[in-house]
């Protein structure tokens, strides 16, 4: 019978799941640019530490511990544990005992009563009469088509696309957090720049206000001059804001109220410099390094599960239920004697409309369904790291030409103010010369803060920020 139960219990409903091989998913060998070096997990894991910046790091690491969309993850991945722990408790029996006692009052009673061996039950005297009993009760679903078998199996892959989940919040957090960072320090840069413009804009103004006074130009040098220094004074209040806004945020990812939090911030600082070198290695590792893609593959597990789940629910199943008790009309004799039994129930359903087979097909169109959504996520973080590749490419090919634009903008500023201050040309040429140098300068900061962007959104890519997470999963 032990034999023929095991025999049974190995029958597993449904298909076993199989992880797709990256040709069936399309993965090409190489990434079209960008250096195919193998990427280290410590590189990955803590990939902002490159840019050699103590305070970015410092604010990563609060984030990391105090970032509430990383906590709301945190609840997730707990609940998916204890669903586990309930889908694996229906392995093991289920028993419940109860318990009765009490006593009984009847009025008018007669002489006293005795049982067939003439002993005493009660006395003629007592109304009350006593009644206790004991009782437990059990039973056991045996899993004879791998209904429960599957339904861990869906629950243990649940679990799991929870930790990855998880995991990328946390790497999420990590890039937009870099990202404000970056931008707080832009704008500090350009409001620095803004307010070093201003001065010399104002020396300018003053020129042409003397050289109005001494009849040497006309009023039209003034008013220009005049309303070039108030285009820029302009500027300053909204790269005031745009700190502001930026330290607002950061406040915010770390998992504090805006203000004191950032406020040693508020001093300026340079934009981080970029590392040179970001090892992307071939597209294959992105099923690895990528928590978003390791969830979707989970998610994929646990709809091949669920299918037999649904598909073992068209079989038979066997349940041993069973008991066991006393009664007694005193407590010293409750446990003098002893009943129980124990049942099996096989039960078939023979016409549920087509419900349960229904519930099949739902499952592997679900399981259809995870599979496309697998792919696309494998496919858009190929497009991601192909982007990001682009993006710094572009980058830093803008910051080479930016950097000569300055160079050759500001020694043209020089040249035109040296001339126009000795009369020797229009203020339309100061003018012109001026902006185009606060263009460059401009310009130069915003694609040193596109570079660095860009390795963050490379690195995000690649899947990097969550390798050294505590209780990672695997």
């Amino acid at each position: 019978m032990a034999g023929s139960m095991l025999a049974l219990s190995a029958c597993v409903a449904g298909p076993d799941y199989r992880a797709p091989q990256p040709a069936a998913l399309g993965i090409p060998e190489t990434y079209t640019q960008g250096n195919n070096a193998a990427t280290s997990e410590a590189d990955l894991s803590t990939w902002w530490t490159r840019f050699n910046d103590p305070a970015l790091s410092s604010f990563i690491d609060a984030a990391i511990a105090n970032n509430l969309d990383i906590v709301q993850a945190q609840t997730r991945l707990r609940q998916a544990r204890e669903s586990l722990r309930q889908a694996n408790s229906a392995f093991l029996p289920q028993v419940s005992g109860s318990g009765r006692g009490g006593q009984t009052y009847r009025s008018g009673g007669g002489g006293a009563q005795v049982d067939n061996n003439g002993n005493v039950i009660s006395s003629g005297s007592d109304p009350w009469s006593g009644s206790y009993s004991l009782a437990a009760n059990a039973s056991w679903q045996i899993d004879l088509f791998g209904e429960l078998s599957r339904s861990s199996e869906a629950a243990r892959a649940d679990l799991a696309a929870s930790g990855y989940d998880l995991a990328a919040v946390r790497r999420t957090i990590i890039a937009e957090l870099v990202s404000n960072y970056v931008q707080a320090r832009l704008a500090q840069a350009q409001l620095a720049i803004a307010r070093e413009t201003q001065k010399v804009q104002q020396d300018n103004y003053d020129i042409a206000r003397w050289r109005l006074q001494a009849g040497l130009v006309s009023s039209l040098d003034e008013q220009q001059a005049r309303a070039q220094l108030a285009q820029t004074t302009a500027t300053i209040p909204t790269q005031e804001a745009n700190i502001k806004s930026a330290l607002n945020r950061i406040a915010v990812l770390t998992g504090q109220v805006p203000g004191e939090a950032t406020r040693t911030l508020e001093q300026a600082a340079p934009i981080p410099i970029a590392p040179f070198n970001v090892a992307t290695g071939i597209p294959a590792d992105t099923l690895r390094q990528r928590p978003d893609v390791r969830s979707a593959e989970r998610a994929l597990a646990a709809a091949t599960a669920q299918i037999g789940v649904a598909q073992a629910q068209l079989y038979p199943a066997l349940n041993i239920s069973g008991n066991i008790g006393s009664s007694s009309t005193s407590i010293k004799s409750l446990f003098d004697i002893i009943t129980g039994n124990v049942f099996g129930n096989i039960a078939q359903v023979i016409f549920d409309g087509g419900r349960l087979a229904s519930q099949v097909r739902s499952q592997r169109a679900a399981a259809d369904g995870a599979f496309a959504a697998y792919k696309q996520t494998v496919l858009t973080s190929l497009e991601d790291v192909e982007n990001g590749m682009n993006a710094l490419n572009a980058a830093r090919a803008r910051k080479a030409q930016f950097a000569i634009a300055y160079e050759a903008s500001n020694n043209a500023a020089i040249l035109a103010r040296a001339q126009y201050q000795s009369g020797l040309t229009d203020f339309q040429t100061l003018l012109n010369a001026e902006q185009t140098l606060l263009s460059a300068r401009n310009s130069l900061a915003g694609t040193q803060s596109d570079e660095i962007l860009a390795v963050a959104q490379l690195y995000n890519a690649l899947g990097g920020g969550w390798q050294n997470m505590d209780g990672r999963p695997q």
